[in-house]
């Protein structure tokens, strides 16, 4: 073991001081020591999957906005802002703060009401079994691709700042997030992961702060930025009036309508991973609260993940490219860019601190995959089609071992993922091909009566196949970019935002087609399940600044104030 560890320690850009140790270690022993006190509060099925329905507000939102929060959002988006300048801050704005607060006061009423325990729960509910298998083997697939990338994350951050190698990286992270998971289920995700919110706030404002101060402002940096790469850059609506006027290559089309009115709503309103912390919740007021919670928090993200990719722009002495050409030639990547910035301005102490808030970002987003895998495979496969007769002892014991062997998978995904340009490159395909349909089913069901059982099942097939089908298309013919990404200087992302926006317009349409000329389900089983045919609770009786509609707005309000700065 001594010499393993002497071997994959070599080439390190920092040396961790005992202090910095001693807060990595303890980090570890903390994240791990939950996982064993919540066992024993994990016994029965609601318990392991939806952590007994109990949590507060604040936790359910904490939680529900820290499941996203992890290296992915961290590191993956500090290279696309690298990549693309401000403009990557849309994903956290018009294509986050909309749609969880559609989430909260829309959409959540019938998620709780109807009980679910997974949104492939809901569509079985609202559609019938196919539908129900269908989304949950798409989204069972997407999970652990997206886990993987959590993985690989953290095995960059070991392998550019600690010298690590990356193969014994991946096997040490995924061996402690398997244990916790494994032991206490959603409720031990759902406290570690608000123990990481705090962690990550806490550890990944160093950078900015430290970085601003170095680049000598706000202003000064977007003149250097401006030098190095183009003042472009740091112009969030100005430059989407063209193709050709910004680095992503994109439209405000796609953005608005790709990323703002598909992406980003299927995300946030069907993404099991997120929604299953929201229905955690006590109640259908907390449950309906947590994403407004989360919307308030997630407006501010974009200071600790944005901005360090900004400032290496301006301060960083050398370029970085696509994760192929770093390999070749021996450099650096986008996704290297917040592991740089740590070794950049994080002294001993402080270091220990930003590693750690990195390590807490990574076990937040792959033990959030993790869970959510788990729950739709044993409740939505496992449960609905290999053994419908289970017992709530086997529906926990089956949800162990497919923690287990969502961690496996994950590993082997984390391999795949070193081939894209970058990792978010890779997430928003992802989106494309399973999240952006997936809205397009469970919006036409909650708002529309008529919709019917083939309408529905036939709608995601086709808008899953056609997202599939355009990226294959661009792949074996690179000119086809021109027809799907309406430019043919299309980057990759634009790519992703307008395939995902056809792909749902297929979806829709092929779904009205099919409904009207199949028989649509009776009023009495729609009850709970469709606007029109459910009683919703009122909160007339309820104070103004207690509602979660109120807060709504004051979010919303805040919203549009940023988009109007940054323009």
């Amino acid at each position: 073991m001594i010499a393993l560890l002497a071997s994959v320690s070599a080439q390190r850009l920092v040396h961790l001081s005992s202090v910095d140790l001693a807060i990595v270690i303890f980090y570890f022993a903390l994240v791990l020591a939950i996982g064993f006190y919540l066992k024993q509060r994990a016994n029965t099925s609601e318990d392991y999957f939806m952590a007994g329905r109990e949590m507060t507000a604040w936790i359910a939102g904490l939680s529900f906005l820290s499941a996203n929060l992890g290296s992915l959002e961290l590191m993956g988006w500090a290279g696309a802002s690298y990549q693309y300048g401000i403009l990557a801050a849309h994903w956290y704005w018009i294509g986050a703060i909309p749609a969880m607060l559609f989430l909260g006061i829309v959409m959540m009423p019938f998620y709780y009401i109807s009980k679910t325990h997974s949104v492939p729960g809901y569509l079985k509910l609202r559609f019938g079994e196919s539908s129900r298998t269908l989304s949950a083997v798409s989204f069972a697939l997407m999970t652990v691709l997206m886990s993987g990338i959590n993985m690989y994350s953290m095995a960059l951050v070991m392998k550019v700042v600690l010298g690590w190698d990356i193969n014994f990286s991946i096997l040490i992270s995924s061996i402690t997030v398997a244990i916790y998971v494994t032991l206490g289920g959603l409720r031990s995700a759902i406290f570690n992961e608000v123990l990481q919110f705090i962690l990550i706030w806490a550890g990944s404002l160093l950078i900015p702060v430290l970085g601003l101060v170095d680049a000598g402002g706000w202003s000064n940096l977007k003149a250097r930025i401006a030098t190095n790469a183009s003042a472009e850059y740091t112009h969030l609506w100005s430059t989407l009036g063209s193709f050709r006027d910004n680095p992503m290559g994109i439209h405000w089309t796609g953005i608005v309508f790709g990323l703002g009115m598909v992406i980003s709503f299927g995300y946030w309103t069907t993404d099991f991973l997120v929604v299953q912390r929201v229905l955690s919740a006590k109640d259908l007021r907390a449950a309906k609260m947590a994403p407004i919670i989360g919307a308030a928090f997630k407006m501010f993200v974009p200071f600790i993940v944005i901005l360090p990719g900004l400032i290496a722009i301006a301060v960083l002495p050398v370029k970085l490219t696509g994760e192929s050409a770093a390999i070749a030639s021996g450099g650096h990547s986008y996704n290297e860019v917040l592991p740089l910035m740590l070794a950049r301005y994080c002294g001993p102490g402080l270091l220990g601190l930003g590693i750690t808030a990195l390590m807490a970002g990574f076990m937040s987003g792959m033990a959030g995959n993790v869970s959510a895998f788990s729950t739709v495979w044993t409740y939505d496969i496992y449960g609905a089609l290999f053994n419908k007769k289970a017992s709530d002892a086997q529906y926990v014991r089956m949800g162990r071992w497919s923690t287990l062997g969502g961690v496996f998978i994950s590993i082997v995904t984390a391999y795949f993922v070193m081939h894209f340009l970058s990792i978010m490159d890779y997430v928003q395909a992802l989106f494309s091909f399973f999240i952006a349909p997936l809205f397009g089913t469970v919006i036409l069901g909650m708002l529309w009566r008529r919709a019917t059982p083939a309408g529905g099942f036939w709608g995601l097939l086709a808008g899953t196949a056609s997202s599939i089908g355009m990226w294959a298309w661009v792949k074996l013919s690179p000119r086809a970019i021109a027809y799907v990404a309406l430019s043919g200087q299309a980057s990759d992302m634009a790519q992703n935002m307008y395939r995902a926006l056809w792909s749902w317009i297929v979806c829709v349409a092929v779904t009205v087609v099919v409904s009207l000329f199949t028989k649509a389900k009776s009023e009495i089983e729609l009850e709970g399940l469709v606007y029109g045919a459910t009683t919703i609770p009122s909160e007339q009786q309820i104070p103004l600044v207690h509602r979660p509609s109120f807060w709504a707005v004051v979010v919303g309000v805040i919203f549009l104030a940023l988009n109007y700065y940054f323009w």
